[in-house]
């Protein structure tokens, strides 16, 4: 596989018009609509592990996204649900807006089906610049541009919190029961700052069971998680009969930063997804912003390598002004109270109107749900929810809001 991409080289010694470095959800989702709009384009997509899109689960509400976007993203959708819930200590409520998700297993099998040999496994990358790529057997591809999409960089332009999780697929011996997803049980123990299940029914014995917590340090202990998911089953009355998939992650939950110094740090090369702080500030979720960069690259006029870092670099730089307040909230909820009573905060959220929550989660708050959230007594002592909102632990280069 990596002999033939070491090949003689067509037009002027170029492996590619465009080399898409790491084949997670914001690669994929580029190289999809770009074969899709621009199919005499030549691509390649390379992955270090065994299957495109890794070992994940990616969710989004339907108004995250625009009617286009939705059917064009239609064919990777694996399951689609009519509403969904949370669960905290002093609330239970429905919402009525719909829910997806993308599997890996879709999501490989139809980028694999789409891209052919443009996609390529096992292919483990040791360094790259704007227009070449270097593999771990030493071979250099080069292209006329490089997009790095190997999940998020090192950065000490930018203070961060953590979303980390474990999740499990159980197959169980009887129907669980679940109609619908339950985006947060918030209900349980709290254990290491908010914790809360997030589940996702995909058939009537089959489910998404995900140990969820929003911490100060991204250290995640897997056997106390894993016994943690068991317990929680237990208590729902659900007999597991096989563990079908296991996956983990520990995302940034961004506090605050210099946007400009993060994309300095990027030398030059085009990034996508994490690698591009592109994910909602405070939810994590990184689809909507995946859906937007891959229209944003496929309708590029110019694919140089300069073009695109600067295209990509001005949009993320622009969600990143838009996104003041996210992280103003992110502030909040992560130094105005004590770990195990941040959920007070969430619970006090979603007792907000189902149109806010929504625009909340497709990051499209308008000025008056702004003040609809912040107003009235908050659920955390006032002196130090006022501390955490000025608080800007890298304030000297916070862009102004």
């Amino acid at each position: 596989m990596q002999a033939e991409a070491c090949g003689a080289a067509p037009e002027a010694a170029r492996d590619a018009d465009l080399i898409l470095v790491g084949g997670g959800l914001a690669n994929g989702l580029i190289a999809w609509r770009l074969r899709a709009l621009r199919p005499q384009l030549r691509l390649l997509l390379l992955e270090a592990g065994p299957t495109l899109g890794g070992n994940h689960t990616w969710s989004f509400h339907a108004t995250d996204l625009t009617g286009p976007q939705r059917a064009w993203l239609a064919p990777l959708v694996a399951r689609h649900w009519n509403g969904h819930e949370v669960i905290f200590p002093q609330r239970r409520r429905r919402l009525e807006g719909g829910y997806a998700s993308i599997s890996t297993s879709r999501f490989h099998e139809q980028l694999s089906a789409t891209l052919g040999p443009r996609a390529r496994c096992g292919v483990p990358v040791a360094a790259l610049t704007p227009t070449e790529v270097t593999l771990a057997d030493g071979c250099v591809l080069r292209a006329r541009a490089v997009i790095d999409g190997r999940g998020p960089r090192p950065s000490a332009s930018v203070v961060l919190g953590h979303q980390k999780f474990l999740g499990q697929e159980l197959r169980l011996a009887a129907p669980h029961g679940l109609e619908r997803p339950v985006l947060m049980d918030a209900s349980v123990d709290q254990h290491d700052g908010y914790r809360f299940v997030y589940l996702l029914p995909f058939s009537a014995d089959t489910l998404l069971v995900e140990d969820t917590y929003y911490a100060d340090g991204g250290e995640l202990d897997v056997q106390a998680l894993r016994g943690r998911i068991a317990r929680y089953a237990a208590e729902r009355g659900w007999q597991v009969r096989d563990l079908l998939r296991e996956e983990q992650g520990v995302l940034p939950i961004v506090l605050s930063g210099d946007v400009q110094a993060f994309w300095r740090e990027a030398g030059g090369v085009p990034s996508s997804g994490l690698s591009a702080g592109l994910f909602h500030p405070t939810t994590g979720y990184s689809l909507p912003d995946a859906v937007a960069l891959a229209e944003l690259v496929a309708a590029q006029p110019d694919l140089s390598a300069a073009a695109l870092f600067d295209a990509i670099r001005r949009h993320a730089v622009g969600c990143w002004q838009a996104r003041g307040f996210f992280r103003l909230l992110n502030r909040m909820l992560f130094r105005s109270a004590p770990p195990t009573l941040r959920w007070k905060v969430m619970q006090r959220f979603y007792g907000l109107p189902e149109p806010l929550i929504a625009r909340f989660y497709a990051a499209r708050l308008q000025p008056l749900d702004k003040l609809r959230i912040v107003a009235g007594k908050p659920p955390v002592p006032l002196g130090a929810a006022l501390r955490a909102a000025l608080d800007r632990p890298s304030a000297r280069a916070e862009v102004q809001q």
